[in-house]
């Protein structure tokens, strides 16, 4: 090398140095600089000492080649400085005389800032390609005023194009509809520099699909003075939908499409204001279809819905133009009529359309396989004569309908209509002023228990005589109680006098008795009921014990956790649960579950005779069975009847109360009751028996004398029967387990009598025992599962008695089954409760992790927008966050994360001498005077990190 190549290469910014013999021989400063290592330290070194460990091969392999005298190419490779450093150099290796021998000399070119850069570059197009994806949004820009438009991939994507997607014209974009190109394009042309605007249009996708755009864009200008503009396209398609079904869902009932009450309310405005100008009357007619309602609770909201929906198509094709049609409620429907301002010739109209209306409405309706006829009342009430305002006029139609009865359906509104109004408004009054002044009374209901036929306890019942109404009927004074907000009160009230009452009865002696408590919903919606109870009955000293609570079906399923959680805490007192009107309303077996419920009270709809329909009697026993099932205790309510005792016993029932054994009692007489130890009769109790059972029914006296001695010795309790008729009330009376039944008997054949009493009580074992032989009747009722055996008369003692111990085994088996069926039932559910736990666990699980995620986004977003400079410094060391304020005090700190704080910020940001709980300190920064303040991040299992912040001093103002 000469001595000019060498004085260049020595003073060239560019890193050389030459290997010979695999030694570097020469380094010029450049070199030695960008790998750390004094100059005259390298001579000698390896060629080797700045490679890294994974490139050592490599770079034998270049020098070898290169010294062969094969010529290489330029390439790109990191290198390791002598404090363990990296960086990325672009190196060119060739053959080279040195000192008359061959070496090879190495070029060299930190390109670790380009390849910084292009890795930002290449993430920064990465994330903004995620970005569009995930808010289905995409870019373009256009080149103005050529108006070419490029898209970019992110819009390509929403708009399924291929990524060679041709560019095109702003004034033509095929993927703009024809109607809207012009409005697209006249904005982009119109759009002044440097100001942002945003509009909305509809777009379609190479699918065909139409969506709808929130398009926003800004005109620039580079300092060449060329204009581009920058857009932004997200689709709004879900929003604008859900948009639109929001103000469908304000403005319109969800199940018919007419407009709701405040859709009609302002429709009637609009009307009474333009009545003051055309002097037209506003008539409204009011229409209540109760039968909805009565629909949607024996049959299903399904059942309700259709039946309105039928109705609103007949008001709708009834009314005329101008004229409007709403739904108010579940039940209820309007109609605003415009008329002459004729005030006699307008009433005659608006009662013969009123009547033409309710004749279209109770036409019959079929729905599915059922015809129904829905009655309809209808109230009337008209601007000006009535009222001026639109609630007001309402009001009054809705008011004028309490008066409609059978035989007029419809009624105009008279000034006496208020009268019913008042009488409400006075009871109400009274009302509070009877809480205040301790008029009202309980009467106790005694609930019996079947398996013993005592008293196990009573449901508290509100009763209530005032000095100015005299008896009120709690069915007129609850309803008002519940409107006028006053039934928590009497809530609270019965309860109070009830533990009151618990604690008299146990200082006097009485027999101990569990005594029920009608909770309301709104009382249920109380968080703090559970201690709001404990409180009363440790102010009373009343035993939990000895307290029940009652709550409806309907209320609990409104709000099922809810409920869940607060029944939870009153159980955990020791009072007892029950579910009021079971059957009624419409909670699933996994919601029924998941209460802590300890009886069911089947309502009085399930309640029936031994002469009620077959199918009416197996729903009772299903209620029965599946709330055993689930270890809950039955109580049937409004017993009346001992035929519907008789039944209710014979379907293993645990409780009844009801006026078969006694009406509401007075607290002092039903304290009598309970010191007489008043109970009900043996026939219909149903402790556990410990004889097996057999019914003989046969209208021959000598045979059924014959056939009880002879069946006696086999220790069966045997009860008689001379018909099928005798048999069924035989079978209401006791349990049974086989019956032997002969076939011809007058009124009920024995194949009838048996068919009726597999229905009654399908766990019997049946058989007949006849001389007389029907063939088709008795194959039948066998087909059926009717009849067990057919056996005939005369009969062989031996045989016979072989039958009927055979029959008692299949029914102690069948019995044993079922027992065990239900206890897999209740471990199955157990099981699906826990499964139910589990997953709820893994959900609330799932929320905390996206919560914490949220918090995190959160709190950065937060750091940014400081009106400061905001810089995090991890415990190793590490530069790890810098805000906008930071970016802009400290130039280039953004593109240096992850690398050692020390050599990115300035020295007077890394002192350690700061103190972290002081006011902080002064530094000087870009020209100005800032305060300093340095915090310290403790983190479990971590190095402390370290955040300061940076705000400046605000001179005082001299004076």
């Amino acid at each position: 090398m000469g001595d000019d190549a060498r004085a260049l290469i020595e003073h060239s910014q560019t890193a050389h140095f030459v290997i010979q013999e695999e030694r570097i021989v020469y380094a010029n400063p450049t070199f030695a600089a960008l790998i750390g290592w004094p100059r005259e330290d390298l001579i000698g070194q390896h060629h080797q000492v700045a490679a890294p460990p994974e490139h050592l091969e490599r770079t034998r392999e270049i020098v070898a080649r290169r010294l062969a005298g094969k010529v290489g190419r330029p390439g790109q490779m990191p290198m390791v400085r002598r404090d363990g450093s990296r960086l990325d150099v672009r190196v060119f290796a060739t053959l080279v005389p040195f000192g008359g021998r061959p070496a090879v000399l190495v070029t060299l070119n930190d390109i670790t800032e380009l390849t910084g850069a292009l890795q930002r570059a290449s993430w920064n197009a990465q994330m903004l390609e995620r970005t569009e994806t995930l808010c289905r949004s995409g870019s373009f820009e256009i080149t103005l005023p050529e108006g070419l438009v490029k898209l970019s991939s992110g819009l390509q994507q929403l708009l399924g194009l291929a990524a060679d997607a041709p560019a095109c014209s702003i004034d033509a974009l095929d993927w703009v509809p024809p109607d809207e190109c012009d409005l697209v394009a006249g904005i982009w042309r119109g759009a002044e520099l440097g100001e942002p605007f945003d509009f909305q249009h509809r777009v379609l996708t190479a699918q065909g699909q139409r969506l709808t755009v929130l398009h926003r864009g800004r005109v620039e200008q580079d300092e060449a003075g060329k204009r581009r503009g920058i857009a932004l396209l997200q689709d709004i398609t879900a929003q604008r939908e859900a948009e639109q079904r929001m103000q469908q869902l304000a403005t319109q009932d969800d199940v018919t499409g007419l407009p709701n009450r405040a859709a009609f309310l302002d429709k009637v405005d609009a009307a009474i204001v333009a009545a003051g100008w055309d002097k037209h009357i506003v008539t409204l007619l009011a229409i209540d279809v109760p039968r909805i309602s009565e629909l949607r609770d024996k049959l299903g909201f399904c059942a309700g819905d259709a039946l309105a929906m039928a109705l609103a198509a007949r008001l709708q094709q009834t009314a005329s133009e101008g004229e409007v049609v709403a739904r108010l409620g579940s039940h209820e429907f309007a109609l605003m009529l415009k008329l002459p301002a004729d005030a006699t010739e307008a009433q005659s109209i608006v009662l013969a359309r009123a009547e033409r209306m309710r004749q279209v409405l109770e036409t019959t309706v079929r729905l599915s396989t059922t015809e129904i006829i829905a009655r309809c009342i209808i109230g009337v009430a008209s601007f000006p004569g009535d009222a001026q305002r639109p609630v007001e006029l309402l009001e009054l139609a809705q008011t004028a309908r309490l008066r409609a009865t059978q035989d007029g359906p419809v009624v105009l509104y008279e000034p006496e209509s208020n009268a019913r109004a008042l009488h409400e408004m006075r009871v109400e009054a009274l009302l509070c002023k009877a809480i205040a002044d301790d008029e009202l009374e309980l009467h106790y209901q005694p609930q019996v228990d079947l398996s013993n036929g005592h008293v196990a306890g009573a449901e508290a019942l509100l009763r209530w005589t005032s000095p100015a109404l005299g008896v009120v009927s709690p069915g007129e004074f609850i309803p008002v109680a519940e409107r006028a907000g006053l039934i928590a009160a009497l809530g609270d009230w019965v309860l109070r006098r009830a533990c009151q009452q618990i604690a008299q009865w146990r200082a006097e002696g009485v027999p101990p008795v569990r005594i029920g408590v009608n909770f309301s919903p709104l009382q249920l919606q109380r968080r703090d009921l559970a201690q709001h109870i404990q409180a009363i009955l440790l102010e009373t000293g009343a035993v939990p014990a000895l307290l029940g609570v009652e709550v409806t079906e309907g209320s609990v399923m409104a709000d099922v956790g809810h409920a869940a959680a607060v029944l939870r805490e009153i159980k955990a007192l020791g009072v007892e649960i029950a579910l009021d009107d079971f059957g009624t309303g419409y909670s699933s077996l996994s919601r029924l579950r998941s209460l802590p419920i300890d009886v069911v009270k089947i309502d009085r709809l399930f309640v029936h005779d031994v002469t009620a329909a077959s199918e009416d009697v197996s729903v009772t026993r299903a209620l029965i069975t599946m709330a055993q099932g689930l270890q809950l205790k039955v109580l049937a309510e409004g017993v009346e009847s001992e035929g519907q005792l008789s039944l209710l016993a014979a379907n293993r029932c645990d409780l009844i109360q009801g006026f078969v054994f006694s009406a509401a009692l007075p607290a002092d007489a039903f304290a009598t009751l309970l010191r007489e130890g008043r109970r009900l009769p043996d026939r219909f109790v149903t402790r556990v028996r410990r004889t097996r059972t057999l019914l003989l029914v046969d209208d021959d006296v000598h045979i059924l004398a014959s056939l009880k001695r002879l069946l006696r010795r086999d220790g069966y309790t045997i009860v008689t029967a001379a018909s099928g008729a005798e048999g069924l009330q035989r079978l209401a009376e006791c349990e049974v387990d086989v019956i032997v039944s002969d076939q011809r008997m007058p009124a009920m054949t024995g194949v009838d009598f048996l068919r009726r009493a597999k229905d009654l009580y399908p766990y019997t074992i049946r058989m007949v025992l006849s001389g007389y032989t029907e063939l088709q009747s008795i194959i039948d009722a066998i087909n059926e599962g009717a009849i067990y055996k057919f056996l005939t008369k005369p009969w062989g003692d031996g045989l016979l008695r072989g039958h009927v111990a055979e029959a008692f085994r299949q029914k102690e088996l069948a019995d044993e089954n079922r027992r065990l069926a239900r206890q897999v039932e209740s471990a199955n559910a157990d099981y699906q409760a826990l499964n139910q736990r589990l997953e709820a666990l893994l959900a609330q699980q799932r929320s905390e992790t996206e919560l914490l995620a949220l918090a995190a986004s959160s709190a950065r977003d937060a750091l940014e927008a400081l009106p400061g400079a905001v810089v995090v410094v991890d415990g190793d060391g590490t530069l790890a966050f810098v805000n906008a304020g930071a970016r802009e005090l400290i130039p280039g700190a953004a593109a240096e994360l992850g690398a050692r704080a020390v050599d990115v910020l300035p020295d007077c940001m890394t002192r350690t001498d700061w103190d972290t709980g002081g006011p902080g300190s002064i530094i000087e920064l870009g020209g100005r005077r800032h305060r300093a303040l340095r915090r310290t991040l403790q983190r479990d299992g971590q190095m402390p990190s370290h955040i300061l912040l940076l705000t400046p001093e605000i001179a005082a103002k001299a004076h």
